[in-house]
């Protein structure tokens, strides 16, 4: 049977059996990350599963919690518009993704390493932790896959 999403995608259906959708962020603009958040977003309204993985700039971001202000360098007038038109912070739809039950987060060790964080560090916030041999196992065959 399949489900429609109403008020989110009139017209549009999908099966909660369909693939998952997998989405790498390694940048930590935060344009780049609210993007991806916003794809995982849609993914789960519309019943998919989706898993995001946290490399580099993107993770640290995540563990040092720089998830509430919208950070446009030598874009204010962007930063203000953002905000005064209610958008939706990194932590609102992290908060959003994880209440959806749809969503899992990853972060990859090799970064974690890299940037001097420790796993320590990423409890609560992420999920799992995984290296690259895990991940490409975990995403073999997946054909929904996003890259920022």
């Amino acid at each position: 049977m399949r489900k429609t999403i109403r008020g989110i995608c009139p017209g549009v259906s999908a099966s909660p059996g369909t693939a998952t959708l997998a989405i790498f962020l390694h940048s930590g603009a935060y344009d780049r990350v609210h993007q991806g958040l916003s794809i995982a977003a849609s993914g789960a309204a519309l019943g998919r599963r989706v898993d995001i993985y946290f490399f580099w700039w993107a993770l640290e971001r995540l563990l040092t919690d720089r998830l509430d202000e919208p950070d446009f360098p030598d874009r204010e007038d962007v930063a203000s518009r953002f905000e005064a038109r209610g958008l939706p912070t990194l932590r609102t739809l992290l908060s959003h993704l994880r209440a959806s039950g749809q969503v899992s987060l990853v972060a990859c060790t090799g970064s974690l390493a890299a940037l001097g964080l420790t796993p320590a560090q990423a409890e609560g916030r992420v999920d799992t932790l995984l290296g690259w041999t895990a991940i490409l196992a975990r995403t073999a065959g997946l054909t929904d896959r996003f890259y920022l």
